[in-house]
C-alpha cells in the first residue's frame, strides 16, 4: 500500500495534510493530499466485505498512514463503512470520542455474516471509547415504519447511538421507548441546529465523517438517496466544531461500479443506484471537488 506523490506540492504540514484512499478514482487533486494506491482493494470492499477482508485492510491501512495526518477522503458513499478502521485508530490515539456522522441514511442497518456501507455504525457505537455516534440529517426511508425491524436496536437502546432526523414517520421508536435516540425535527434545518445545541453541552474530542449524500443533489450528486442539508449549513456546522474534532473522514463521491460478485449487483440494483453518462459524472464530480475543498477549509 505504497503512498504516491502528494497532490500538489503547496507546502502543508504534515500533521493536517489530507488522505485520499484511491479506491475508484473518484477524488480529484487536493492540495498537499497524500494519496495512497488502493485500486487493488476496489472489488473486495465497495459495497460490501467480509469482516476478515475489513480487518485485513484496516491493519494494511494502519501501516501506510502516518502516526498524524489530515481529512481521509473515502470515494464512493459505496466506501463509508470503512471509516470503521480509522474510527478504531482514533479511538485508540485519543481515548473517549463522540462521533458525528452526517449522512442521509443511519448506516445502522442488519447485515448477517459482512460489512455493509449501510451497517457499520452499530459496531462505532460497541467501541468502549466512543461514547455517542450521532448521525445527523436523516431523511431516508430507512429509519421510517417499513424499514424499522432492520435497524440495529441494541445502540439506540444502551445510548450509544442517536438519529437526528426530518421527514421521516418514526411513531415506531416512540412507541418502543426509543423517543430519545430517534430525534425527529420539522426540517433538516431544525434537526441540525437541535444536534448542535446537545453536542455543545460536553467537551469530547469528535470523529467527524461526512458522507454527501446527506446534501441536496444541486449541492453534490452522490451515488444514493439524497437528503435536504444544504452545504453551507453543513459547512457552518464543521466549523462550529472544529476545534474538538480530532479525526476526520469525508465520502460520497460519485462514482461508476462495476461488480464482480452477482449479489452485489443485485444489491445495489435494488438500491436504486444506477451509472452516469460520462459527461454527467465529470460535471457532478467537479461539483463534488468543490465541495471537498470547501470541507477542507472549513476543516482548517
Amino acid at each position: 500500500m505504497p503512498p504516491v506523490a502528494p497532490d500538489s506540492p503547496l507546502k502543508i504540514d504534515a500533521a493536517s495534510a489530507p488522505v485520499v484512499l484511491d479506491l475508484d478514482a473518484s477524488v480529484g487533486a487536493l492540495p498537499g493530499a497524500l494519496r495512497l494506491d488502493l485500486r487493488d482493494w476496489h472489488d473486495r470492499l465497495r459495497f460490501a466485505c467480509s469482516q476478515r477482508a475489513l480487518a485485513r485492510f484496516g491493519a494494511e491501512l494502519d501501516a501506510a498512514l502516518p502516526a498524524r495526518h489530515g481529512c481521509v477522503f473515502l470515494g464512493s458513499g459505496d466506501f463509508h463503512h470503512l471509516s470503521l478502521p480509522l474510527m478504531r485508530r482514533a479511538a485508540r490515539a485519543h481515548g473517549r470520542l463522540q462521533v458525528v456522522v452526517f449522512d442521509n441514511h443511519p448506516d445502522n442497518m442488519r447485515f448477517p455474516l459482512a460489512v455493509h456501507c449501510g451497517s457499520w455504525v452499530s459496531r462505532v457505537a460497541a467501541l468502549p471509547q466512543v461514547a455517542r455516534v450521532h448521525v445527523v440529517g436523516i431523511t431516508s426511508a430507512d429509519i421510517g415504519l417499513g424499514h424499522a425491524w432492520e435497524n440495529r436496536l441494541r445502540p439506540l437502546y444502551r445510548g450509544k447511538l442517536r438519529y437526528w432526523s426530518s421527514q421521516v414517520a418514526v411513531g415506531w421508536a416512540r412507541l418502543l421507548g426509543l423517543g430519545a435516540a430517534v430525534r425527529t425535527h420539522a426540517s433538516v434545518d431544525a434537526a441540525l441546529q437541535a444536534f448542535l445545541a446537545e453536542i455543545e453541552r460536553d467537551g469530547d474530542p469528535i470523529y467527524l465523517s461526512v458522507d454527501k449524500d446527506v446534501l441536496r443533489p444541486e449541492d453534490a450528486m452522490t451515488n444514493w438517496d439524497q437528503g435536504l442539508m444544504r452545504a453551507d449549513a453543513l459547512l457552518a456546522a464543521v466549523t462550529r466544531l472544529r476545534s474538538r474534532i480530532v479525526a476526520s473522514d469525508v465520502t460520497g463521491e460519485i462514482s461508476i461500479a462495476a461488480y464482480p460478485q452477482w449479489w452485489k449487483r443485485a444489491l445495489a440494483a435494488a438500491d436504486g443506484q444506477s451509472a452516469p453518462d460520462a459527461d454527467a459524472l465529470r460535471l457532478w464530480q467537479a461539483q463534488q471537488h468543490r465541495v471537498n475543498l470547501r470541507l477542507l477549509a472549513a476543516l482548517g
